[in-house]
């Protein structure tokens, strides 16, 4: 490691006087450590141009290749040190349109109650802690996942939404009006008209499936855009819902959905610092959140 931290101050400063500067050492120990690094590897790093040294075409590829993985180093050592004080960093997976519209605005609140506490954001469609290592999630399910704990988050309300614009050329009074408009889909959720006409005592078929879309986000886009009617989380929209540019298409048919938002966990990672603040911090801004006093 002393070699290898020897060689990139000098490749960056490309003076070993410098470089021995900058590490707190003397001239004489740099050089013999990258004269050293020379040696193990066969080849010349730099080219000796008096007091000024050169990468050579080996050594610029050497210097690109190990800058990601010393940096990791640094990065994991200071966050192992801030273990100390109850910091770190929190690798967080999240829906996309959930991690947009309704986690990022709220982020900040949190880093200034917590700032020695750093989240990496990660976009997923689909729960896979064990493979990608994330300390956690927050996905949509019925709260029982093998192998996790599950704190519940969100109750979903699901509204069907229309854009201002149609709203104003139509009136939807009965639930048998929403099927003469196309009727857009979530890929994930392939069978959410359905279940929500099911719910509402419509059994029948005449269904106008409209387009699918592999993220809410497009979807609720599509519907501003006038494309037909969409199924969505209210809670995800509530800011077009107060701006008026999207309307509920028939208020008196709201459905509280059997699933709900979870923040998930593997088992035994529950007591890890960062995750407890970040946890109890979530919960505190969901508590009280329409729908979350059901059990």
């Amino acid at each position: 490691m002393s070699s290898l931290l020897a060689f990139e101050a000098s490749a960056q400063t490309e003076s070993f006087t410098r470089a021995a500067q900058q590490l707190s050492l003397t001239q004489s120990a740099v050089s013999r450590q990258v004269q050293t690094l020379e040696e193990q590897l066969g080849v010349p790093l730099f080219q000796r141009h008096g007091r000024r040294v050169v990468l050579t075409d080996v050594g610029r590829m050497y210097l690109r290749e190990i800058s990601g993985p010393l940096e990791r180093i640094r990065s994991a050592s200071l966050q192992a040190i801030s273990f100390q004080a109850g910091g770190g960093t929190l690798h967080l997976s999240v829906l996309p349109t959930f991690g947009s519209r309704w986690l990022m605005p709220r982020l900040p609140d949190f880093y200034s109650a917590h700032s020695e506490v750093v989240v990496h954001v990660h976009t997923r469609t689909y729960l896979d802690l064990d493979v990608s290592g994330m300390d956690a999630a927050i996905v949509v399910g019925d709260g029982h996942w093998l192998g996790a704990v599950t704190y519940p988050l969100l109750a979903e309300e699901i509204v069907p939404v229309i854009s201002r614009d149609d709203a104003g050329k139509i009136s939807i009074r009965t639930i048998d009006q929403l099927l003469q408009y196309s009727l857009l889909r979530v890929v994930s959720r392939p069978t959410a008209w359905r279940d929500w006409f099911a719910n509402h005592g419509y059994t029948g078929g005449g269904l106008k499936l409209g387009p699918q879309f592999e993220m809410t986000e497009h979807l609720i886009q599509a519907v501003s855009a006038g494309l037909g009617i969409g199924l969505v989380p209210k809670f995800l929209v509530e800011k077009e819902l107060e701006a008026g540019t999207l309307v509920i298409a028939f208020n008196e048919a709201r459905t509280l959905s059997e699933k709900g938002y979870y923040l998930v966990v593997p088992s035994g990672r529950e007591s890890y610092p960062p995750f407890v603040l970040f946890r109890d911090w979530l919960i505190g801004l969901t508590r009280g959140a329409p729908g979350n006093e059901r059990p």
